[in-house]
């Protein structure tokens, strides 16, 4: 890919107007993607963090693990200029697709951005079946490929069920949600959306937040058909090896699951030294391979949030590269729980 003259913001085809990006602004000042830098947009949706950078004069190489996102964004690739390459990848490898599209030109990039979890895209669909809100196949694969949502309910024992349930949703009920699902299975296996969602509309009482019963098994069952924790955890590593020193990652989340994760990973990443004590000497710690860019933790603006409800729970953080050499990831070491994955029961 060639870098020429940046595109104009109008020249580029306009965002999917169902998916609004979160904290636009925030990311883009947070990444400083200037003319010259490469930035790599991990999960490009409907590909708005990539139109900004590109109008901010950047090139971007953007990933996504979902076909029809990548077909839907051919045509802002087109009208790039040949400064946005698309990918359909996963972002746990966005390291081996940038050196894939920069080979023979550099090694490294500028700026990474991730936009974690489900797009507006894909919860709107009711075809992909990642929502309970209009009835669907009872699928949640992005990738659209390997086991569906149907397949682990079918499936799964009802000790793993409980421990998806429990600890992806953080359902309080997961124990009597994964007996029913076992129950009525027996009878009749799982095929929609909104049969799974009647179900645990009987097992979860409804609560005084608005918040759907079914909303916390979804959510569940999603993470766990698309490995999403892992997958973070990998893609904080893979950025963390293709970042040049002084480069920025940019990590939006949604959820306290991943945003627990990212904070660990770079509470561990930023800290220079270990805490010691009067009895016990200070640990040493391998050198820093980041520095905090933005402190602590950025949401939305109320006026964001009133325009766009789904940003009401987005989380960002934002680090800095040193010149310190990449670690290997643990992702037992950031929180990422358990589950392996029994049939039967």
């Amino acid at each position: 890919m060639t870098t020429g003259a940046p595109a104009a913001p109008s020249s580029l085809p306009s965002a999917d107007a169902r998916h609004r990006p979160v904290m636009l602004n925030e990311v883009v000042a947070a990444l400083a993607p200037l003319e010259g830098r490469v930035v790599i947009d991990g999960t490009f949706g409907a590909g708005g963090y990539s139109r900004a950078i590109l109008a901010a004069g950047a090139e971007v190489i953007a990933i996504d693990r979902d076909p029809h996102a990548v077909a839907a964004g051919r045509a802002v690739e087109a009208a790039s200029g040949g400064r946005l390459t698309l990918v359909h990848g996963r972002f746990s490898a966005l390291d081996e697709h940038a050196r894939a599209v920069l080979a023979g030109r550099r090694t490294t990039v500028d700026g990474v951005v991730l936009d974690v979890g489900v797009s507006s895209m894909q919860l709107d669909e009711a075809e992909r079946g990642f929502s309970f809100r209009g009835d669907g196949p009872l699928d949640m694969r992005m990738s659209q490929d390997g086991m569906s949502a149907a397949d682990l309910v079918n499936d799964a024992d009802i000790g793993t069920l409980t421990r998806i349930i429990g600890l992806y949703g953080e359902e309080r009920r997961a124990r009597a949600v994964a007996r029913a699902i076992v129950e009525r299975r027996k009878e009749l296996p799982f095929s929609r959306t909104a049969d799974l969602a009647r179900l645990v509309e009987r097992v979860v009482p409804k609560s005084g937040d608005g918040i759907h019963p079914a909303t916390r098994t979804f959510q569940a069952l999603r993470i766990a058909v698309n490995r999403e924790l892992d997958e973070l955890v990998e893609a904080l590593g893979a950025a963390e090896r293709i970042l040049a020193a002084g480069g920025r990652l940019v990590v939006v989340a949604f959820h306290s699951l991943e945003d627990r994760i990212v904070k660990r990973f770079l509470a561990d990443r930023t800290r220079e030294r270990a805490g010691g004590s009067r009895h016990l000497p200070e640990a040493e710690v391998p050198p820093a391979t980041f520095r905090v860019a933005v402190r602590g933790v950025v949401a939305p603006s109320s006026e964001e949030v009133a325009a766009n409800p789904r940003a009401r729970s987005a989380k960002l953080r934002a680090a800095e590269r040193t010149g310190a050499p990449a670690r290997p990831v643990d992702p037992d070491a950031f929180g990422v729980p358990s589950v392996i994955i029994g049939t039967g029961g």
